[in-house]
This record gives C-alpha cells, structure tokens and sequence, in this order.
C-alpha cells in the first residue's frame, strides 16, 4: 500500500473536516470524499455553533468563517393550543464579545470548513458517493464507488458519513438505528428583513436569540421545535422520536406546518418566505445505546457514531471534537505503523477522558425517562397554563381564593404520578 493514502475521510461535515485537517496539519497525506455538489449541499443542523470549542478547533475563525448572529439570549417556551409560557435568560456576559455561540447557515458554513482543510494540506472532493469499503487481510484499507476505477485505498479510513452511516452498518460496527433511537426533524429557513427580525424578537442590531420549544410544537410527543434568528432569515424546526411518529401516525412536515400557525409563533414569521425546506435523522439512542466506533483500519465520528446531546443541543461541537481526537489517533497509529483494532481502541480511551462521552453518559437515563412519561409534555403544560391564567386574571376573586383554587388542579394530578415525576427527575439529572 506504498501509493495509499494516510487516511480516507467520507464525509465533509464537521467532524469529517475536523479530523482531515488535523491530520493534514500533522503532516499526513489526507482526502475527503463527500457525496454532496459541495461540502454543505446536503448536511443540515440546527444552526447553533459554539464559540469556545471551536475556537480552540479553529483559532481565529470569527474574523474568517461566515456567522450569522451571535445568540445573546436564550428562551425556553412551553406551548399549549392557545398559550405561551416560557423563561428568557439574557445576560450582559452573552451581549458582548467573546460571544458564546452564534446562529450559522450550514451550506455556507461548511464550504468554508473544508477550505480550511485544503489550506491544510487535505484534498477536498464532492459528487463521491462511496458504496462500500474494500477489506484485506482482514481489515479495511480503502473505499470503493462500486465502479470499476472507482476505488480508493488508504492506512486507515474515518467514516463520517452522517446519522444513517451506511458504511458503518457494512462494516458490522452497528446495526441499522433502531426508531427509538432517532429523530425525526423537519426545518425551514424562512427570509425576513433584519430590521424586523430584530423588532419581532426585540433584539439589537445584528444580535440574535435562539428558542426551544415544547409541547404543542411537536403535538406533545417527545422532543421540541426551534427557532433561531439569522442575519436575514429565521430557522424553524421541529421534531420527534422516530419511534413515537411512527405509533401515532404524524406527520413531521405537518407538524411543522401546525407549528408555524399557532398564534403565538405565525406573528413571528409574518411576511416571511420559505426558502429553503429540509427534513434529518438525529441520532438520540444516547450513551448505553453508542455503537462501536473502532475496527481494523477504521474509525467513526459525529453523527454516525451517536455523538449528540439532544439536553443540550450540542451536535457540531461534538462533531469536531470526535473528528479531532480521531485524527490524534491515526497520527499515532502512523507513528507506530499498526493499523489494528487493538491500535485504534486509542479513540475509544481518547473519547471517554473527553466532554463527549461523560456528558452523554451523564445524561444517559434522560430521554428514557421523558419517553416513559409522555404526560410531560401534555399535562403539566396544561396544569402550567390553567394556574398561571387563573393567578393573572384580576376579577375581584381574592388571591387567597386564586391559590386555592390552584392547589386545587395540582391535587387532581394522581399523587403517585406527581411524586414519581418529581424524584425521578431528581434522578436522571442529578
């Protein structure tokens, strides 16, 4: 394999970047293959991008890469059919740099990643579409387009490949993802003037908010709808368990369309036009659930591996870092000439002293605990709207009355599911 290269990267979203520019950085030779017209054509997130960590992937990027807003404030909303509640956290610390995280368009965003990567060394290509993985001698060593001329071999491949890995699935590190462990997620990007973005979501020039959603904006099944403010647009999303759409029967396009006209979020979208509408798998199967991320001369990273905290809403930030700690792992797999799965277990220790694996595994119990308690979302935002509008509603009723009647609705919660959900929480988050 005198003519191969040091590694093979399938896949140019954050972490397939991340870890061919590390890898190019520490001098070995590096190509990425990536199916899309261009890096970015078919990747979709959210749109959050944290500062911190990227910066210490990318020193300098703020002056370079192409942000939207930076995210000064942060709210929490709780939908019934005809209420808003919600908590609202904006703080001087968040209003001025260096800024915690900004609002990001992927397609831009990612083209410009790669270039990093190219400037590094690495050799970017789009329109690959890579079928399968070559085996020899019992390990991988290479990538094929299912055509003739069409392989590629390498010391070592990193998959990338995204939340569906094909590749992972032909290499035997995981099964096909089950329902209960993804989401499904419908979004739109929505063009509006900044000057009434800013109005809308009373915001200074050019400073952005980022809102999560529950309740009725995913018809109180599991999971939350989004909206983040760009420079001219607004991101709108929302999303569930695979699992959970396919008992029910819903529809996600739906559900978003039923999202956007309820009469506290179409004010906000008002005038605007769609353009731009994508749909995604999420991986959410969590820590216990992580599929094998390491064999004979492969490795996986980002989504295709599991890595994203849905809690906290870290995907790309968890991305990056994989794909970095994958490359610190080839580089020293290169320097030792072995290739083999006992070799790149490296990644797998690398991984759990990192952020990644002990927030995922912190968080480990959350999602089966909500799942199991679908009133989460349909009873308490209920109970929430039913208090709060009989405390706010000035009729001469005395407020000593108001509070009993008040009480009176969290006592018609069952008393051993109201105790359950309290020390449950304090469980799974403790």
């Amino acid at each position: 394999m005198d003519d191969a290269f040091d590694a093979i990267v399938v896949g140019a979203g954050p972490a397939g970047v991340t870890a061919a520019r590390e890898m190019a950085n520490a001098g070995l030779t590096v190509v990425v293959l990536e199916r899309g017209a261009f890096p970015g054509a078919k990747n979709v997130w959210g749109g959050i991008l944290y500062r911190q960590p990227t910066e210490e992937m990318i020193p300098g990027f703020e002056a370079a890469a192409p942000l939207e807003r930076p995210i000064i404030e942060q709210r929490y909303v709780l939908l019934t059919d005809s209420a808003m509640m919600g908590a609202t956290y904006r703080s001087d610390a968040f209003s001025r740099p260096p800024y915690n995280a900004y609002s990001v368009l992927r397609s831009p965003f990612d083209r410009w990643h790669a270039a990093t990567a190219e400037a590094a060394g690495a050799e970017v290509y789009s329109e690959f579409t890579i079928t399968d993985v070559i085996w020899e001698d019992g390990r991988v060593v290479g990538v094929t387009t299912g055509d003739p001329d069409g392989e590629l071999r390498a010391h070592c491949v990193v998959l990338a490949d995204g939340a569906n890995s094909l590749l992972a699935q032909k290499v035997g590190l995981h099964k096909e993802w089950a329902p209960i462990d993804q989401a499904l997620v419908a979004k739109e990007l929505i063009a509006l003037p900044a000057e009434k973005i800013e109005d809308r979501f009373a915001l200074p020039s050019g400073m952005g908010t980022a809102l999560e959603i529950f309740g009725e904006s995913t018809s109180n099944l599991l999971g939350y709808g989004f909206i983040y403010t760009n420079r001219e647009s607004i991101s709108i999303g929302t999303g569930a368990l695979l699992s959970d759409l396919i008992e029910t029967g819903y529809n996600v396009n739906d559900m978003l369309d039923r999202f956007k006209k309820h009469p506290a979020i179409a004010p906000l979208l008002q005038g605007g036009e769609t353009v731009e509408y994508s749909g995604h798998l999420i991986p959410e199967g969590g820590y216990d659930r992580l599929p094998r991320n390491y064999s004979d001369g492969v490795l996986v990273v980002g989504d295709a591996a599991g890595f994203v905290n849905p809690l906290n809403r870290e995907g790309a930030n968890l991305a990056m870092l994989s794909g970095k700690l994958a490359a610190q792992t080839v580089v020293e797999a290169k320097a030792k000439g072995d290739y083999s799965a006992a070799s790149l277990s490296r990644y797998r220790q690398l991984l759990e002293e990192s952020v990644i694996m002990k927030d995922l595994k912190k968080i480990r119990n959350v999602t089966p605990f909500a799942h199991d308690r679908p009133h989460l979302l349909r009873d308490y935002p209920k109970l929430l709207e039913g208090m709060l509008g009989e405390y706010l509603t000035v009729d001469g009723v005395p407020k000593k009355e108001k509070q009993r009647k008040m009480l009176g609705m969290v006592k018609r919660l069952p008393k051993k599911q109201l105790l359950g959900d309290i020390f449950g929480a304090r469980k799974v988050l403790g």
